[in-house]
């Protein structure tokens, strides 16, 4: 089974029968899967609705692979997308390539379906901690994600589901800064217009649950951009 049921992979294959293969073999592992047959395509599709990870051929018209995955890196939207390249070229240069430029791993064709899905499973793992289990946990913040309840040292708290799916977000990922842009994404849903004052109300409200009785602060400011779950913070 996959990790989680609504988890969405895109596979951006220009080859269908390797695409098919793919898509029956990740389908059958529990995943969601969609294809895109060339790079333009691709950035489309993850631009319109970003999937929860990426299969990416190297090797593909339009925008070539590598390409996809600079694009992707430099938008502080998808710069946390997880990245699995697909590639003939299995030379250590172009391993190193293909790593440099922001997969998260690299796999040589031909390959074994089932090497694909194990590594898939780990880099979704590594990337969305959540997705092993039913509960998150930081620094006596408990976040379980089958009841929708939050206790911070044993104690009760009530957050409404907003404030819930943005703690979700942070706890997913603590210590890294999230933009606003990419906490909507996460708590809205992706092509929803939500204005940046809109996060940072909810992001207030957050804190005064979390801080209650006397809680230190969690959350830490980073001007101008976003905000992250940060124990250690000054003020």
């Amino acid at each position: 089974m996959a990790l989680h049921e609504q988890t969405r992979i895109l596979i951006a294959e220009d080859e269908p029968a390797q695409a098919e293969v793919l898509k029956y073999n990740l389908e059958a592992a529990g995943y969601e899967v969609s294809i895109a047959p060339d790079g333009a395509e691709a950035l489309l599709r993850i631009a319109e609705n970003r999937p929860d990870l990426l299969v990416l051929d190297w090797m593909l018209p339009e925008v070539s692979g590598i390409e996809v995955c600079r694009q992707l890196r430099k938008n502080d939207a998808f710069r946390d997308l997880p990245i699995v390249m697909l590639t003939a070229r299995g030379e250590e240069d172009d391993r190193i390539r293909g790593l440099d430029v922001g997969a998260d791993d690299y796999m040589v064709k031909p390959y074994s379906p089932g090497e694909l899905l194990a590594r898939i499973n780990a880099v979704m793992r590594r990337a969305r901690p959540a997705l092993t289990g039913e509960t998150l946990e930081y620094e006596g913040i408990v976040l379980n994600l089958a009841a929708r309840k939050v206790t911070r040292d044993g104690q009760t708290l009530h957050l409404a589901p907003t404030e819930f799916r943005i703690l979700q977000a942070l706890m997913e990922r603590p210590g890294r800064v999230l933009s606003r842009q990419q906490i909507i994404d996460l708590a809205w849903g992706p092509n929803v217009f939500i204005e940046d004052r809109t996060v940072d109300v909810h992001i207030k409200r957050l804190r005064g649950v979390l801080s209650a009785e006397g809680f230190c602060d969690p959350i830490r400011t980073v001007r101008g951009f976003g905000y992250s779950l940060d124990i250690d913070h000054d003020g």
